[in-house]
Order: structure tokens, then C-alpha cells, then sequence
């Protein structure tokens, strides 16, 4: 037990070291002193609640994903009745009433197509997502069950919720909390980021990106009082577009959205200098946006960003490799910001901000400074009681203290965690606890003494049977903190993170490194007593 060989005390040394130097910049931080550009710069990062930012609410509007699943099943009903074979004709398609429903020419064939709708209602197997009903022995209709919906609610704000994740990622910022709270809201928390607009810009611009074709047939005097042919649409041209003011017609289904993008990027067009967006295909996105421009050559199309049309260019010839180029009238940081969102997804629903907080950053410094005062009048009097207690085994518990402090702070910040204002109180906590150890040792010591036990068997029981309730009573605790940090969201989880390393840096610290100091007095100075 009291056996530390030359690379074992080297060993924990240098991680004593290591953690202790990687809390260096952090402090400096802390003291306002500029830490040297030339080193490295490991710091811990700061919540909400100590560095100020901003906290925003989302909103998504449940019946846009009902009608977005109209759309598609409308889509994929045309789709399976056209390449059956042989080929089923239907007609009177309609989605009025929330429910899609549609006349086979040839009644006969109600059965096949029942055949191949069922995999399409069924979903995945586990809720049924649609009812199929037939009327009058040749019109099916299909109705969305209150379970597929919710469903797709739920899928809907999950995927919403990954997209905003990526978005803000892509802003460069330091661990941002982003929960979903109820069925259709998502709460957005940025540290460090005083100016919420550019994030309410990000967040709100819903990237739907669509090709579309437009409808030649569409008479100009229509559009303009809202009248589209049957199976079109019509959309408004973007403020910033030349044609700003008016619309266009467009066929509803047909196109292709931008589901498949894998890419892009902000960049310049060389002819006209202006900024623009080059988007990639995936291999399935390029090859159906291959067939649409090559059986469309001469035919124009509109590029429609968030139901508002960019641009409505002709096909002059089939555009393959899987590349394209969207312009309208960007400027370099619309553009780039459009570029994000598309490589982020398209959001699968609007999402509108009905909250928003700004956290200045003097909460937080006055956060900190209480937090700093409370752990140092916390540590000043447990380092005077172990000290007048355990004389120079107290001395051993308060450097272990301070070694241990630092360690919480330099692990926090090679791991790039976050420290919150749970999380000081985490941080005082492990203060409190890390004593406990010693306390528990070198009463043990005096009891193995009090026996008759000689100084060295004394230390090396009192260390032997001590460390077994400490490493009990500190498993409870990470269990504890596992569970607080998997189940918990934001602060809670920082209280977490800092307990789980404190408890093990406690450990580490009241443990072994006082141990081996013990070991090396005992070796070096042969004690006849001990004062403690």
C-alpha cells in the first residue's frame, strides 16, 4: 500500500500536471490577464446563465406537417397507379377535407389498387398511418389516422430539431442547448451570442428549396388576380427580384426538392460578379434533376426558395453532374447564410419565434464573482479546521484540496465542457466532499494507533480499510450523476459533468497523491509517533 516505485510516482505527476496546467487558461480568463497567444489554449467554456446570450422559443405549426403528408401521398399515389402494370388510370384526385380521395376509370381494377396502397398506409407496421376506404365500387379514399399524424408531428420536430442543432453548429458557437419542450415547441439556448437577429434569421428561414415547373399555359391576367390551371400553383417572386411584385404559375407536382443535396456553397457568378449559391446533388438528386432539364430543354422553370420564387430560368440543355446555381440578388451574407441552411436541410415545418430573452453578460460576472467569493470562504475554512485537526496530514488534504480544484477545471477544459451556475455549485460541492476522504483516513489512522498498531502499519490499515467506504460511498455518487447528466437537460447536466469529474479528481487527490506523500515522509523521516 505504501509501496510507490520511481515511474509510478512519475506517472501520477505528470497527470497532476498536465490537468492542473490545462486549468491555466481558464483562470487567466477568470483574472482578466492575457494568456500567450504562442501556447496552447484549452479553456472552459461558459453556460447561459455565467457568460449571458441569448434564449429563444420556437414554435411549429402542427397542420402544415398534415398537409405536407396530403402532398406527398397524392404524389406517390399518381406515382404506384402510373407504373403499374398495366398502368391503372384514375382521375378526380382530391385532397379537400384533409383526406385524399380518387376515381378509378376501370372499377375492376379496385383490387390491385388497394394491393398497392397497403404498403404506403401501413408505414412502418407499428401505427397505421392511413385508412383506405372504397364508396360508390370505384373511388378510393384515403384518410390520415390521429396515430400517423401525431407520428409524423413527432418525426417532424425531431428532424427540426437536428437542423437547428447543425445550423447554429455552423455559426461556430460553444455548446448551445437545444431541447424540444412539448409536442410542437423547441427551446434554443446560445451562449455568448448578445445579438439574437442573426440567429432568428437563421432559425426562421425555412431552406424548402424546390424546382418547379412553370405552367406556359397560365394566362398572365390569371396569375395576377391569384387564378391558377387546374394542377398548378402560384407563388410571388422574391422582394429582391426583378420581377418583385408579381407571381407565377407553376405545376404542383413534378418537381424536385432539395432533399437531396449534399452541398453548397457561397460563391461569385464570374459573369455578372454577383453573389451567389452552388448547390451538389446526391447521386439520386442529380440524376432526377438530369431528367427533369433533359426532357424540359426549352422550357423554363422556377427555382422557389420558402414559397417565394428566386429565379425562373429556361432550359437552354440538360444540366448533368449533379450541380447548380442559385441566384437572386444576394448579398454575400444572405448568400452564405442561405449556403448554411441548405447543407443544414430544409426545416420539414416552419418554425416561428413566439419568445426570446437576452441574458446580459453582467448577470453572469455578478453570477461568478458570488460563485468565486462562496467557494473561496468555503475553502479557506475547511483548509484551517484540516489543518488544526490533522496537523501535517491536514497540511497533505489541503494541497491535495487545491490540486484538486485545478484538476476539475483543467479536465473541464481539455474535454471543452461547460461550466454553468449549477455547475459552481458542483464545483463547491466537490470542495466539501473531497475533505471527506482525508477525514475518513486519518481518523482511521488514529483508531489503528489508539490499538497499538506502529506508525507504519497504522497509516497503511488506516489508508487500506478507509479507501474501501470511500470508493462505496463516491460509486453512488457518479451513479447518481450518471443518471442526473443522461436524464437532465442544460444546467442540470453541467451540475452533473463538474460532480463526476470532481468525485474522480477527489478520489485521485485525497487518495493516492496524499498516500504517496505519506509513503515519502514515513520512508524519509522513520516518525516513532505520529501527531494526528
Amino acid at each position: 500500500m505504501l509501496d510507490f516505485p520511481t515511474w509510478k510516482k512519475a506517472w501520477l505527476w505528470l497527470i497532476v500536471a498536465v490537468a492542473s496546467l490545462a486549468a491555466l487558461p481558464s483562470i487567466f480568463s477568470l483574472a482578466n490577464t492575457r494568456w500567450p497567444d504562442q501556447l496552447p489554449e484549452p479553456m472552459v467554456n461558459l453556460g447561459l446563465d455565467l457568460a449571458g446570450g441569448s434564449h429563444i422559443l420556437l414554435e411549429a405549426d402542427g397542420s402544415q406537417v398534415a398537409g405536407q403528408r396530403l402532398e406527398n401521398m397524392e404524389e406517390n399515389v399518381r406515382g404506384l397507379m402510373r407504373n403499374a402494370e398495366p398502368r391503372i388510370r384514375i382521375g378526380d384526385v382530391s385532397t379537400r377535407g384533409g383526406r385524399l380521395s380518387f376515381i378509378l376509370d376501370d372499377p375492376s381494377q379496385i383490387d390491385r389498387a388497394r394491393e398497392l396502397l397497403l404498403p404506403s398506409i401501413n408505414g412502418n407496421g407499428l401505427v397505421r398511418e392511413w385508412d383506405l376506404a372504397v364508396e360508390d365500387g370505384n373511388r378510393i379514399i384515403l384518410t390520415p389516422t390521429t396515430q400517423g399524424v401525431n407520428k409524423a408531428v413527432s418525426d417532424a420536430m425531431d428532424s427540426a430539431t437536428e437542423v437547428v442543432r447543425k445550423r447554429i453548429d455552423a455559426l461556430g458557437t460553444r455548446e448551445p442547448t437545444i431541447i424540444r419542450q412539448g409536442e410542437t415547441r423547441i427551446v434554443v439556448q446560445v451562449p455568448g451570442l448578445q445579438d439574437p437577429e442573426q440567429l432568428k434569421a437563421l432559425l426562421g428561414q425555412t431552406a424548402k428549396l424546390e424546382f418547379k415547373l412553370v405552367d406556359q399555359s397560365a394566362l398572365p391576367s390569371d396569375v395576377a388576380q391569384g387564378l391558377a390551371p387546374p394542377g398548378s400553383e402560384i407563388f410571388p417572386y422574391v422582394d429582391t427580384s426583378a420581377f418583385a411584385g408579381s407571381s407565377i404559375a407553376v405545376k404542383r407536382l413534378g418537381g424536385i426538392r432539395g432533399d437531396n443535396l449534399t452541398g453548397a456553397q457561397q460563391s461569385f457568378d464570374p459573369q455578372t460578379n454577383e453573389p451567389v449559391v452552388n448547390i451538389q446533388f446526391d447521386t439520386e438528386g442529380g440524376r432526377r434533376f438530369a431528367k427533369l432539364t433533359t426532357e424540359n430543354v426549352n422550357k423554363p422553370f422556377a427555382i422557389i426558395l420558402d414559397g417565394k420564387v428566386l429565379s425562373a430560368p429556361n432550359i437552354n440543355e440538360p444540366i448533368r453532374g449533379g450541380t447548380a446555381q442559385i441566384s437572386g440578388g444576394f448579398t454575400v451574407e444572405a448568400a452564405n447564410q442561405l449556403a448554411i441552411s441548405l447543407r443544414s436541410g430544409a426545416l420539414p415545418v416552419d418554425l416561428k419565434v413566439i419568445e426570446e430573452r437576452t441574458v446580459g453578460p453582467d448577470l453572469g460576472a455578478d453570477s461568478i464573482k458570488k460563485g468565486m467569493i462562496a467557494m473561496g470562504v468555503g475553502t479557506l475554512l475547511v483548509l484551517l479546521l484540516m489543518v488544526a485537526t490533522y496537523g501535517r496530514f491536514g497540511l497533505y488534504a489541503n494541497v491535495a484540496l487545491v490540486l484538486n480544484v485545478l484538476m476539475i477545471i483543467g479536465i473541464m477544459a481539455i474535454l471543452n465542457t461547460t461550466m454553468t451556475l449549477p455547475g459552481i455549485a458542483g464545483l463547491v460541492l466537490t470542495i466539501g466532499a473531497a475533505v471527506d476522504a482525508n477525514v475518513l483516513i486519518n481518523e482511521r489512522i488514529r483508531e489503528e494507533r489508539k490499538r497499538g498498531r506502529k506508525v507504519v502499519q497504522a497509516v497503511e490499515n488506516g489508508y487500506k480499510e478507509a479507501s474501501r467506504a470511500i470508493y462505496d460511498a463516491n460509486i453512488t455518487n457518479v451513479i447518481a450523476a450518471t443518471l442526473l447528466f443522461f436524464f437532465g437537460q442544460g444546467p442540470v447536466k453541467g451540475f452533473a459533468v463538474v460532480l463526476v469529474i470532481g468525485v474522480i479528481t477527489s478520489v485521485f487527490t485525497a487518495v493516492t497523491i496524499t498516500r504517496m506523500w505519506v509513503a515519502g515522509w514515513l520512508r524519509k523521516a522513520r516518525p516513532a509517533d505520529l501527531n494526528i
